[in-house]
């Protein structure tokens, strides 16, 4: 028995692309850690940065969200606001002392269940090497709404006139 470190990562994923790659990934029996957690829905767009940080604080090691390929959503610009939420999450895991590569982005259509295996397993070794996310002491266990966090960014930056 081996006491390496075994990330729990929660994978978030658009139920028209992501989801449907990993599905063809598992009845194409292509090996992949059984690290991640998928949870389906139905847009990338849809994620609410709240979900990532209460799974980082709830004991997950990593996040990764799939969508659509941009310009391939089934609800048009919604990969995109997922991008721009993507950034938004980085910036704040750094304020808070978090490493912002537990949280990744990809995209994989319903065709490209070989390359979400891929995706999963560049995370889950990602993850493994910057080792166990221990939510810091000075944080909340129950993280403050990214909105109120993205609404002080301005307030606290030196840009702002």
């Amino acid at each position: 028995m081996t006491d390496q470190f075994e990330p729990v990562i929660i994978g978030f994923t658009c139920n028209w692309c992501s989801y449907r790659a990993a599905d063809l990934a598992g009845t194409a029996r292509i090996k992949y850690p059984p690290n991640v957690r998928l949870i389906r829905l139905m847009c990338s767009g849809r994620l609410d940065p709240t979900f990532v940080l209460k799974a980082l604080s709830e004991g997950a090691d990593g996040v990764l969200i799939a969508g659509c390929h941009p310009g391939e959503c089934h609800y048009l610009e919604q990969n995109y606001k997922a991008l721009r939420r993507h950034r938004l999450m980085q910036r704040t895991l750094a304020q808070f002392g978090i490493e912002p590569e537990r949280v990744r982005l990809t995209w994989a259509s319903a065709a490209e269940g070989a390359k979400f295996a891929e995706d999963i397993t560049e995370m889950v070794e990602q993850v493994r090497k910057l080792g166990p996310l221990n939510w810091p002491a000075n944080l909340p266990t129950k993280p403050v709404p990214v909105g109120m966090v993205a609404a002080e960014i301005p307030v606290l930056s030196e840009e702002v006139a």
